[in-house]
């Protein structure tokens, strides 16, 4: 096995109430346990990246992958509505590459969990159900980029996010936010006509409806597992 084979990727979740960190190797496979911090408030880069810090004190790699919640543009966050407005046209990449002193990429967290799920055929649709609302799409497995559908009207002049966001689930509780679901993903369906639809993220143990054939709720450490194809895609 060569040097490259032996490679261990920090992968890291930045989500609106947790971070967590896992160390993968080259085929994607656990090296550590999970670790998780809550994300602090408010979530500045500073304080964000401060977490990441501590929690890759303890683990041993080589370079690291950063799932991120909002649009990503080499490196450079474009969007983070659930986070804190000092994120916009932040370096994330650089950033972190200079105080880990390892190489860095960054991506948008719904479309690792995606790398981390898809089969790679037909039309394949990443949602992730948490603090926000995430998306991504795949074509024949290749990434169609910075699709942001949480933030597109849906119902009632509200988009998906305000509808199906954890706001949303707390205020109007499980069976409403259940509903509206379900009219999501029939609605998404006839948008997109995908082959599979994958559901991931922390609110997902909320679902209590009949999921149709073509979707199927995936793991939430797909975030993380997902992280390693930044590096071979």
């Amino acid at each position: 096995m060569n040097e490259s084979e032996q490679l261990r990727t920090l992968a890291v979740d930045i989500g609106g109430s947790g971070i967590k960190v896992m160390v993968l190797d080259t085929e994607g496979n656990p090296l550590s346990d999970r670790q998780r911090l809550k994300t602090p408030n408010p979530a500045t880069p500073e304080k964000v990246i401060d977490v990441i810090l501590t929690l890759a004190k303890e683990q041993e790699y080589d370079r690291i992958s950063v799932g991120f919640p909002g649009v990503v543009q080499n490196g450079v966050i474009k969007t983070a509505v659930n986070l804190h407005d000092d994120w916009l046209q932040y370096d994330l990449a650089t950033s972190l590459s200079q105080l880990l002193s390892r190489p860095v990429k960054v991506a948008n967290d719904a479309d690792i969990q995606g790398l981390g799920a898809i089969s790679g055929n037909g039309v394949e649709l990443v949602i992730t159900l948490g603090t926000g609302f995430g998306s991504a799409l795949f074509v024949q497995g290749k990434l169609v980029p910075n699709l942001e559908m949480g933030h597109h009207p849906f119902r009632k002049r509200e988009t998906y996010e305000e509808q199906l966001g954890r706001a949303a689930l707390d205020k109007h509780g499980a069976r409403k936010w259940n509903l509206r679901l379900e009219k999501a993903i029939a609605c998404l369906d006839h948008l997109f006509n995908y082959d599979t639809l994958y559901i991931g993220g922390g609110e997902t143990k909320q679902i209590k409806l009949d999921l149709p054939a073509s979707a199927k709720i995936i793991p939430n450490v797909t975030g993380l597992l997902g992280g390693i194809k930044l590096w071979t895609n």
